[in-house]
This record gives C-alpha cells, structure tokens and sequence, in this order.
C-alpha cells in the first residue's frame, strides 16, 4: 500500500466530521443535508478500501455496494426535493413542520 492506513483513515475521518457539521449547521435547507450525507458515505467508503488494501479483504465489494446505495438514496431524494419544492415552493426543511410525528 503506497498511503499508510492511518493517513486514509484520518482522511475519512475529516470527510466524516466535515459532513456531519455540514448536516447539523445547514439543518434548514434538504439540499445541504444531502450533500452532507453523501461526504459520510463517502468517508464510510473511503476506510472500507483503504482497509481492503491493507489486509487483502474485499472492501471494493462494500465500496460498490455503498455507490450503489448512495446512487439510489441520491435518486430517491432529489425527487423528494422536487416535490416538495413544488407542494411548498422552499427546500426549507423548517417548512415541513407537519411532516413530523
């Protein structure tokens, strides 16, 4: 492995932590949540091949499998936003107070 396992692994961390305060700073607005939950996934990714690099495990497998999961919740999201774009004419997540329990 040419990059140590703990420089991938605090890269990851800094991915994850920079996503988690994008999620909670920008809790108002759907877009930025979403954008913040894909720098996690991606830092989730990033640690399971950084790890299969470095014990010959397959991390590529749970690589792909995170990209195809993260392609589909894309997907699904953005025509979330959409439509409430559309019912409520704001991706303000404050806006959609109903949609709580």
């Amino acid at each position: 492995m040419i990059v140590p396992l703990e420089h991938v692994l605090i890269l990851a961390a800094i991915l994850f932590v920079l996503g988690l305060v994008g999620v909670l700073a920008w809790r108002s607005n759907i877009i930025m949540m979403l954008i913040g939950i894909e720098v996690m996934l991606n830092a989730a990714m990033l640690v399971f091949v950084g790890g299969a690099a470095r014990w010959n495990v397959d991390g590529q497998i749970f690589a792909l499998m995170i990209m195809a999961m993260t392609s589909a919740e894309v997907s699904l999201a953005l025509a979330l936003v959409v439509y409430l774009q559309r019912r409520k004419k704001t991706v303000n997540a404050d806006a959609f107070s109903e949609m709580q329990g």
